[in-house]
């Protein structure tokens, strides 16, 4: 006799094929058919369209109002006018805070509780893969998402700071300058440090996704600690705790524009958001896997 979780006709045709494909081929069917899905949601392309138009309107302000003076304004900025590559990444110190947080806070909060609301997750537990790997898979499309929507914000500005002010060797932080080709590879090194930097703000977003079925409350709960810790990390008399706030080294990405790379920093942040995804990941497994399904 079928489980009367799994007998109910709510969830839609299109997950209960996704289903059959992770039955088929397992967890990598699963995750192929999640990235698909991500990539397929117009709600995503909003989300990278809103990213885009940052690099974009911070290059025609530049252009028409000119430049700033050294010190003012967001990092980079005073420097957008001597090399079009620094769009990018004044951009990126301008999405940092609250605009990319709140675009990963959607993807990871509605990782569970979305497919809760809609009726489908008991379909896509149907798949032997089970609910650890449920989660794995999820989480996995959520990073994917941090690595897009970083590299996203970069690649346009420098397109963008290309074609409005021209791109050349770029003087880095240390004052050495470096061929436009090294520049490009740091600015890569530079998404790879602020995806990394995501990461933890993705597993408290998947915790609190196990933790309702309203995705829009994790949603805004995820956006809501990301701009809180923040806030906690500007106050003085609570440095005690900054360092193991998951927003703490967010900015730190200045060692690697220096000459010699200094990998100290992006070490130190790999190692906060590690510890922030065990914490949150293991949270998140133990509510998913206690937990009844019946939506």
């Amino acid at each position: 006799m079928s489980s009367p979780e799994l007998a109910s006709p709510a969830a839609s045709p299109a997950h209960a094929g996704v289903t059959r494909e992770a039955r088929g081929s397992g967890i990598a069917g699963l995750l192929s058919s999640e990235v698909a899905t991500l990539f397929r949601r117009v709600r995503t392309w909003a989300m990278f369209g809103a990213l885009a138009l940052i690099p974009v309107l911070l290059g025609v302000a530049v252009r028409i109002a000119g430049g700033t003076r050294p010190g003012h304004g967001p990092p980079f900025l005073d420097q957008i006018t001597e090399n079009g590559v620094f769009v990018g990444l004044a951009a990126l110190t301008v999405a940092i805070p609250l605009f990319l947080p709140l675009t990963i806070s959607v993807v990871a909060g509605d990782a569970i509780a979305g497919e809760a609301s809609l009726g489908t997750l008991r379909y896509l537990l149907v798949a032997p893969s089970g609910r650890v790997a449920l989660l794995a898979v999820k989480y996995v499309v959520a990073a994917v998402f941090c690595v897009a929507a970083t590299f996203l914000v970069v690649a346009v500005g420098v397109i963008v700071g290309a074609i409005l002010f021209g791109a050349g060797p770029l003087t880095l932080l240390s004052g050495t300058q470096v061929s436009l080709e090294e520049g490009l590879v740091r600015c890569l090194a530079v998404v790879a440090y602020v995806s990394v930097s995501m990461l933890g703000l993705a597993a408290i977003g998947m915790l609190l996704s196990t933790l309702t079925t309203v995705p829009v409350g994790a949603m805004a709960a995820t956006a809501i600690l990301a701009v809180a810790a923040q806030i906690v990390g500007q106050i003085p008399q609570l440095d005690a705790i900054h360092p193991y706030l998951f927003t703490d080294r967010w900015l730190d990405f200045g060692d690697l524009l220096r000459s010699p790379v200094s990998w100290d920093s992006f070490v130190g942040n790999a190692l906060l958001q590690a510890a922030w995804i065990v914490i949150a990941g293991a949270l998140a497994v133990w509510r998913f896997t206690t937990r009844d399904v019946l939506t």
